[in-house]
C-alpha cells in the first residue's frame, strides 16, 4: 500500500488519478494538486462518483521549489508522479532530491524561454539521486513512455540486432473543431513547429519543420502522411538500444491542422519571446493557448481512433526481420471509460503502471533512468490488462 502525489489537473490527470483509484490495494492514498483548484476538485468528485474514493486536493504553484517541498513534507509520499507541465520538472525533481521521494513523469524537461527538449538537464540529477538512495522514472508516457517498452521488448524477445527503428504516431480522431491541439496547445505547438531531428551511422542529422515525410498505412486506420519530427524518447534508446544505427520519429497531422499553423506561425502567434501590447508584455503563444479549445473538453464528441507504435527492422537468427508493435485506441471508447480522449488516456495509464512499477519494486534503482532500461515484461501485461492492449505484426513494407 502506497501513498502518492499528482501534480497537475489537466486531461492526463484526470486518466492516471481514476487508473489509480481503481487499485485500491496498492494506490491506498492519493494526493492531487495543481495550481487551479477548480480542477483538483473537479477531478476528485468525478474519482469520488465512480468508486467512493475521497482525494486530497491541494493548490500549489509547482514553479516554486520551496512550495513543492512544503507539500511533500506534509503528505510524506512513497511517490510524486509529475503530470503538469515539462516546465516544472527541475523544481519538483529539486523537492524529491530535498525530500527523499521518488519522482516519476510523462515528459523530459523543457525551458521556458527555448524551444528545445532534451534530457541533459535530468540525466545530470543521475548521481544525486543514487546518494539520495532515491529513484527518477523518466517519460513514463506513450511516446516518450510505451515506445521505449516497446524497443526493450523487441530487444529481449524478438531481435538479435536491432538496426532500425521508426517510432510513428497516428491520431485519426475528429473532435469537430476548426483548429485545436490534444494535448497542452503551448507545448504541442513548440514541439510541431520545431526543427526534425534523427539519428543515423552514429550522428544527429536535422531538418527544416516538417519537411520530410511519406504516407504510412497504419492498422485500424488506413494510408495517412506522416512527418518527421524531434521526439525525445529518441535520445535515450540510442543509448540503450545495441547496435542501432538509425532511429526517427513521425507524426501525422491533417491538412486543416498544417493550414491553421502555417497561418499562425506566419502572422507571429507561435513566437514564445515576449512582445509588447498596450503596455503589458504578452508571450503569443501564450495568448493563444488562452483561446485555445482546452484539450479536456474535446473528449466527449471525439471519434475515430489512435495508432501508435514503432516498426523496428534487425537480425534474428541471422535472417533479416521486421516487426510492427503497435496500439490502437478508440476515442469513443475512452470517453465512455474515463470522460477522456484517447491522447490523454494513452499517456494517462502508462504513468500509473509505471507507477505501479515502482512502488512494487518490479521496477527499481538509486538514480535517474528512462523506461528501456528495465525488464519490459510485466509492463506489456499491464498494458494489456489496464486498457492499452498492443499487437505485434510481420511488417513488409519499410519506413522510407
Amino acid at each position: 500500500m502506497a501513498k502518492i502525489i499528482i501534480i497537475g489537473a489537466g486531461g492526463v490527470s484526470n486518466v492516471t488519478i481514476q487508473k489509480c483509484a481503481m487499485l485500491p490495494n496498492l494506490f491506498n492514498e492519493i494526493v492531487l494538486a495543481s495550481r487551479t483548484l477548480t480542477k483538483c476538485k473537479e477531478i476528485a468528485q468525478r474519482v469520488k462518483d465512480k468508486t467512493g474514493r475521497i482525494i486530497i486536493v491541494e493548490q500549489i504553484d509547482a514553479d516554486n521549489v520551496g512550495e513543492n517541498i512544503q507539500l511533500i513534507k506534509k503528505h510524506r509520499p512513497d511517490l510524486l508522479i509529475n503530470l503538469a507541465l515539462p516546465y516544472q520538472d527541475i523544481a519538483l525533481m529539486d523537492a524529491c532530491l530535498e525530500t527523499g521521494v521518488n519522482y516519476l513523469d510523462t515528459a523530459n524537461y523543457e525551458p521556458p524561454h527555448e524551444a528545445k527538449f532534451e534530457y541533459k538537464w535530468q540525466w545530470e540529477y543521475h548521481q544525486r539521486y543514487k546518494d539520495k538512495g532515491i529513484m527518477a522514472l523518466l517519460g513514463s508516457g506513450f511516446d516518450p513512455g510505451v515506445t521505449n517498452v516497446f524497443c526493450a521488448y523487441a530487444q529481449k524477445h524478438l531481435f538479435d540486432e536491432i538496426h532500425c527503428i521508426d517510432i510513428v504516431d497516428c491520431n485519426a480522431g475528429d473532435h469537430g473543431k476548426a483548429f485545436a491541439t490534444n494535448f497542452n496547445p503551448e507545448i504541442n505547438i513548440r514541439e510541431v513547429t520545431s526543427r526534425g531531428r534523427y539519428w543515423e551511422n552514429e550522428k544527429w542529422h536535422s531538418t527544416d519543420p516538417l519537411s520530410v515525410h511519406q504516407e504510412f498505412h497504419f492498422p485500424g486506420i488506413g494510408n495517412r502522411e506522416m512527418y518527421l519530427m524531434y521526439h525525445e524518447e529518441m535520445e535515450s534508446l540510442v543509448k540503450n538500444i545495441n547496435g542501432l544505427k538509425r532511429i526517427r520519429f513521425w507524426m501525422t497531422f491533417g491538412e486543416q491542422y498544417l493550414t491553421h499553423l502555417r497561418v499562425l506561425e506566419n502572422v507571429g502567434m507561435t513566437r514564445i519571446d515576449e512582445v509588447e501590447y498596450e503596455g503589458i508584455k504578452i508571450v503569443p503563444l501564450k495568448f493563444l493557448k488562452a483561446v485555445l479549445p482546452d484539450p479536456g473538453s474535446l473528449a466527449e464528441n471525439y471519434t475515430g481512433k489512435t495508432c501508435i507504435g514503432c516498426v523496428i527492422e534487425g537480425l534474428k537468427d541471422g535472417k533479416f526481420a521486421r516487426k510492427f508493435i503497435y496500439n490502437i485506441c478508440d476515442h469513443a471508447e475512452t470517453y465512455k471509460e474515463l470522460n477522456a480522449q484517447a491522447i490523454s488516456y494513452t499517456t494517462g495509464v502508462p504513468a500509473m503502471i509505471g507507477a505501479k512499477m515502482m512502488l512494487t519494486g518490479t521496477w527499481k534503482g538509486n538514480g535517474v533512468f528512462n523506461m528501456e532500461q528495465f525488464d519490459p515484461d510485466t509492463f506489456m501485461d499491464d498494458l494489456n490488462i489496464y486498457g492499452l492492449p498492443w499487437n505485434i505484426a510481420e511488417w513488409k513494407n519499410s519506413v522510407k
